[in-house]
């Protein structure tokens, strides 16, 4: 009895230890935020992915109004008017204050498929006009709808991305500690020369290997492979010290003894007894796929149209020119930002977690 409430007793106290922690609360509710958002993305979007409005290129954000001649009125937005100075040839976007469009919520648009059902419902849009929350890109398209749309791609990749290698890593690493000898030798080896190979490189490498003609689905499937390859051998290499540290301990020769095969053992003997450093790994890990996906779609070997992710939107601010004119096109890397640090803040406070020591 005393031994069955030791492992609620052990989890209600990992839970105090964690909100104690209030940048990892803080991050993990950022984060859920996230993906949230990725999740109901085409419903939060105002307009599809690819909508285009050619005569409001580089619009700047439109702000929200809830004061009308001194009252509290429904939010609203001024629709824009696209001029261009004589002399300088300067696109200029002037407020029409005499039109005010009222947002409106739950209004009908492009249909979309969410969760396995098909509708056109968006959260918000106005009548008689457009809104652009966070402004347009080069061909008119709404850059708010394209950050939450994208969103899915560049959330996504990390946790498909960390399955995939941690699958792989648990496995190779496994095997090479419980065994040893020359299997161990070998795996070791290539685990070296993995990690010999600068990160960007390599990825550079294997991202050209992906046909250009590709389907953006296939690109993407693609993205999370190549991360996937590489991120396996640092973590095999850990799973491998760890193994082998407690191969000849009593339960693993209890196991052995009583017939269990060996890939059984590994997996639901000795893996579960790593499972608090598995997490932290994993959500340690996130931010570089995350990265890696963003710096490839950035050097356009990642993503490509009409699919969208955050690195791929943060081509369109690449120049001096267009950070000092449309600052907007930067959302993306803040959310970037927002996320990495997110994952990083989550994977220490559970590493302090995990950690007996610390309590």
């Amino acid at each position: 009895m005393r031994q069955g409430a030791a492992v609620p007793r052990r989890s209600s106290l990992a839970w105090r230890r964690f909100r104690r922690s209030v940048p990892g609360v803080i991050s993990a509710a950022v984060l859920l935020l996230l993906y949230a958002v990725a999740l109901l993305a085409p419903f939060l979007a105002p307009y599809s992915l690819v909508e285009q409005h050619p005569a409001l290129t580089y619009q700047p954000p439109q702000r929200i109004h809830i004061i009308r001649e001194g009252r509290l009125a429904r939010p609203y937005v001024y629709p824009m008017a696209k001029t261009r100075d004589p002399v300088t040839f300067v696109s200029r976007f002037t407020a029409d204050t005499s039109r005010p469009l009222p947002i409106r919520f739950f209004v009908r648009g492009d249909s979309y498929a969410l969760l396995g059902l098909r509708l056109d419902r968006h959260l918000f849009g106005v009548d008689g006009g457009t809104v652009f929350l966070l402004g347009t890109d080069a061909v008119g398209r709404c850059v708010l709808s394209r950050l939450l749309v994208g969103s899915r791609v560049s959330l996504t990749v990390g946790i498909v991305g960390v399955a995939i290698s941690f699958a792989i890593g648990i496995v190779l690493g496994g095997l090479s500690g419980y065994y040893a000898g020359v299997l161990d030798t070998l795996l070791q080896r290539v685990i070296e020369i993995l990690l010999s190979i600068p990160r960007l490189p390599i990825l550079l490498a294997l991202a050209t290997v992906i046909p250009a003609s590709w389907p953006s689905t296939r690109v993407y499937l693609g993205i999370v492979a190549v991360l996937s390859l590489i991120g396996w051998a640092g973590l095999a290499r850990v799973i491998r010290g760890q193994v082998m540290a407690v191969r000849h301990l009593e339960y693993v020769t209890a196991a052995r003894a009583i017939g269990l095969r060996d890939m059984r053992i590994i997996l639901r003997h000795i893996m579960p007894n790593l499972s608090s450093y598995l997490i932290v790994t994993a959500t340690l890990a996130l931010p570089g796929y995350i990265l890696g996906e963003s710096a490839l779609s950035f050097l356009g070997l990642g993503v490509k149209e009409p699919m969208a992710s955050w690195g791929l939107l943060l081509r369109d601010a690449q120049s001096f020119n267009a950070l000092h004119l449309y600052p907007w096109l930067l959302a993306p890397g803040a959310l970037i930002v927002i996320s990495v640090m997110a994952f990083n803040f989550l994977g220490d406070s559970l590493r302090d977690v995990a950690d007996i020591q610390s309590s």
